[in-house]
């Protein structure tokens, strides 16, 4: 009787199904969904994420470009406990104290695309924006050896894009331009508002030579962009005036090789994504991690275009 009885047993625990493990959630919090470049992190998040088999990819974020519903968004997801937080910081001093309450919840933290030194966050993620900026200038001045610069950037408290309007400044000042009143103006990542914005810059400024997005939102509406050229095109084409803008998406590679801007210096958002992916798991793991990731910059012009088209 005995033995039967274990037999049984036996083939109860035999036939007992596997329980998967449950996967990490790892959540990726843009400053704003209506930004294409962060649908470029996206999906370098979502790849890694799918390669890894362990974790999950999760993409939240404000709709438009607003600090205080991003910081919503992060407290909700500490709410829901995820594992882990990949943050592009919209407004550093809005930011900082909900990155200290997801850290006290053991969650894991980290800032990409624009960071959040002074905070709690672990690690960041993404381009050394001072760089960027002084490439910006560098591309500026060789496409315009002339003596006046407006610049448009996105949010006034983003750190990443003040950065990069230091390192204009810097290239300028050392080259002995000047910038116009009313520089930087601010779309806060609003691509119709930055085009209209790069035409306020023109008609108040006879002297204005070169207009330098510090990210790409007036690009990000190829037609709206193509009808501020044209407004000028006298001052485009007598090479008075010139374009040159950050980031290379594909809608800029192409305003570019029809010749409606001088150069393009980009980023590198879909390996932000991936590696934000490896470095939450890292972090998970109690590996050690460096406290900061460069991922790099691509400078483009006409000679290179089509390599980057491909």
């Amino acid at each position: 009787m005995k033995r039967v009885i274990l037999a049984v047993l036996a083939a109860t625990v035999l036939t007992i199904p596997a329980v998967a493990a449950e996967k990490l959630k790892f959540a990726v919090v843009p400053k704003a969904m209506n930004n294409p470049f962060f649908d470029i992190a996206r999906d370098g998040c979502m790849k890694r994420a799918g390669e890894l088999a362990t974790i999950e990819c999760v993409y939240r974020g404000p709709i438009e470009h607003e600090p205080a519903t991003q910081v919503q968004i992060i407290q909700d997801l500490i709410t829901q406990r995820v594992d882990g937080l990949a943050i592009s910081v919209s407004d550093v001093g809005a930011a900082t104290g909900v990155i200290k309450a997801a850290r006290d919840a053991g969650i894991h933290v980290i800032t990409f695309d624009a960071d959040a030194p002074g905070s709690a966050r672990e690690a960041y993620i993404g381009t050394n924006n001072k760089d960027l900026g002084r490439a910006l200038g560098d591309a500026g001045q060789g496409a315009a050896p002339h003596r006046a610069h407006g610049m448009v950037s996105g949010g006034p408290a983003a750190a990443n894009l003040n950065e990069r309007l230091e390192g204009v400044r810097e290239v300028a000042g050392q080259a002995g331009w000047k910038e116009v009143s009313g520089s930087p103006t601010y779309c806060n990542d609003d691509p119709a508002l930055a085009v209209q914005q790069l035409n306020d810059l023109t008609t108040a400024h006879a002297d204005l030579n070169a207009i330098v997005p510090v990210g790409g939102w007036p690009l990000f509406v190829p037609e709206g962009y193509r009808n501020f050229f044209n407004n000028n095109a006298d001052r485009f084409k007598s090479g008075k005036l010139v374009a040159v803008s950050a980031d290379t998406l594909p809608s800029e590679l192409h305003l570019l090789k029809e010749g409606y801007v001088a150069a393009l210096v980009g980023q590198r958002p879909f390996e932000m994504g991936e590696k934000a992916m490896d470095t939450l798991l890292a972090l998970h793991n109690h590996k050690p991690t460096p406290q900061v990731i460069y991922t790099g910059v691509d400078r483009v012009t006409q000679d290179n275009v089509s390599q980057f088209l491909k």
